[in-house]
């Protein structure tokens, strides 16, 4: 997302003002006292009147392309006192010591704290953050009110949509895409909140209303030391600082040890603790269920994706409404339309033992799980609506964290009948290495006895492990003679994204194209 593309129409403080309120001094006085009408930490984004923020890099300082940003456009340039001398003469300098850690007080201030004129809804966790957030964000529209939604899918703002890069954007993009939806009139932003973000100051200048936590699983261990860092980081979303208030789900031990220390006001929720403070009470095959708080009072609801993750998903969804001040009635309303939420749980094909244009064809559904408790919980929640064989497409991603492979795959083999390994994003790893890693994993568990599994393949490039998938349950089915049992084949990790990064270069890749083509071949016989 270019920053330069997200821009309000009004903004902007002047730079003396700006320092002041930084308490730092100005060095190299500029004639006249001009106006910072954005922020920018990219030269290359860099547009008339920005303060560039040049921050020390790992191969390179941002003050050393400060020049660039100066012929942009640049007004000043916020730097520490590394880059301070590489900033060419004639430019005005603001010195930090930590230029990162005061750029989102920086960017508030310059875009008129926008943060404040919207009700802002915060979504951390390991797992469930892109579904609880469009599930929030779908029940708002539904409400009525006027929405943006900031996550790892997309960027919304109202009706107008522009991919995301990350899952929360630096905190200049992020102030700059606030103010742009208080100048279109909307009045609620549901994000996403990293670890990265929180870690990495990019959403520092903003308190969230409300502050929601849905679970703790191994993941990002190539950025975070270890799984304590990993939990600080999402906890630090829990404090004064950056919420209000919070709902956190405590249906595993890191909710409710942040149930414990967080330092704003908490509302507890759960699938089966009846100690918290809403409970799921009652539910359904057909989804709907029945949230119950400690007085008595209830929320009749529907999950309309399949899992008792997503139960708890909806549930969290529908306290962070309550937590804005919806009436129970608007809130059961709300959530009782139907989400469109990309990538997961995605049914693609229906499935059908007898159609007639596709005999035989299994049910086919793509799912962004990378994790080994979402691919277990993935799994979990389509065994029991699966009558045939459950198929699993798995991968895992090159130079992030290695030690959560094994436990993908032993996670796919322990409720899969069929476990495919495949390619997820090498980036610069060699994809067989990683496969061997995830195919160890399920294979451990086959060998104990522990697994469902009774085959693995090791698939290969994702499209053809896909068609092998693909051709596998519609083999199946019709070697059941056209029995009503018809098998599911999912296909997990990368969900809604739509190119796959080989040795630095993104290809154009979509699971859900990738599996229409295999099905369409699957079942007209002209499989490759």
């Amino acid at each position: 997302m270019s920053s330069a593309l997200i821009r309000p129409a009004t903004s902007g403080v002047a730079l003396r003002e700006l320092v002041a309120r930084l308490g730092v001094p100005l060095d190299r006085q500029p004639d006249a006292d001009p106006v910072v009408t954005g922020v920018s930490l990219d030269s290359r984004t860099v547009v008339r009147g920005d303060l560039y923020a040049a921050l020390p890099g790992f191969n390179a300082h941002g003050a050393d392309f400060a020049a660039q940003a100066f012929e942009r456009g640049a007004v000043a340039v916020l730097t520490d006192a590394a880059g301070a001398g590489r900033v060419p003469a004639g430019m005005p300098v603001v010195v930090v010591d930590r230029p990162r850690e005061v750029l989102g007080a920086v960017a508030a201030q310059v875009y008129g704290d926008p943060s404040t004129d919207l009700k802002m809804i915060g979504v951390t966790g390991t797992n469930g953050k892109t579904t609880t957030a469009y599930l929030i964000e779908s029940a708002l529209r539904a409400h009525g009110r006027r929405t943006g939604l900031i996550g790892t899918v997309e960027t919304r703002l109202g009706d107008e949509v522009i991919d995301s890069v990350r899952t929360t954007p630096e905190t200049t993009d992020l102030h700059a895409l606030l103010a742009l939806m208080r100048e279109r009139g909307l009045d609620t932003c549901v994000m996403e909140v990293s670890s990265h973000a929180l870690a990495l100051h990019r959403v520092d200048g903003v308190v969230y209303d409300v502050a929601l936590f849905t679970n703790l699983s191994q993941d990002h261990l190539d950025f975070h030391a270890d799984m304590q860092d990993y939990y600080q980081a999402k906890a630090s979303l829990f404090t004064p600082a950056r919420s209000r208030r919070a709902v956190v789900g405590v249906d595993d031990e890191w909710g409710l040890r942040l149930a414990a220390e967080a330092s704003v006001p908490v509302t507890t929720v759960s699938t089966s603790d009846t100690s918290a403070d809403w409970v799921v009470a009652r539910s359904s095959d057909d989804g709907t269920f029945t949230l119950q708080a400690r007085d008595g009072s209830q929320l009749r609801l529907v999950s309309h994706l399949a899992g008792t993750f997503n139960v708890a998903n909806t549930a969290l969804a529908a306290l962070a409404l309550v937590a804005i001040g919806l009436e129970p009635a608007a809130v059961e309303a709300a959530m009782a339309v139907p989400p469109d939420v990309p990538g997961r749980m995605q049914l693609v094909a229906a499935g059908a033992a007898r159609s007639a244009d596709r005999p035989g064809s299994p049910r086919c559904i793509v799912d962004f799980a990378h994790t080994p408790d979402a691919v277990d919980a993935a799994l979990a929640a389509l065994r029991p609506s699966t009558s045939g064989r459950l198929i699993v497409v798995l991968g895992a991603g090159g130079d992030r964290d290695r030690g959560k492979r094994p436990r993908m795959g032993a996670a796919a083999a322990r409720h899969a009948d069929v476990v495919v390994v495949t390619d997820d994003n090498p980036r610069s790893e060699q994809p067989a290495a990683i496969r061997a890693a995830v195919l160890a994993g399920a294979r451990e568990l086959i060998e104990a006895g522990s697994a469902m599994a009774t085959e693995l393949i090791d698939g290969g490039a994702r499209a053809a492990a896909i068609a092998r998938a693909v051709s596998i349950g519609v083999d199946e089915t019709r070697t059941r003679g056209g029995a009503d049992a018809v098998d599911t084949v999912i296909v997990l990790g990368k969900g809604h994204e739509k190119g796959q990064e080989i040795d630095g270069v993104m290809h154009p890749f979509d699971d859900r194209d990738a599996v229409l083509a295999a099905l369409s071949a699957a079942t007209s016989g002209t499989r490759p």
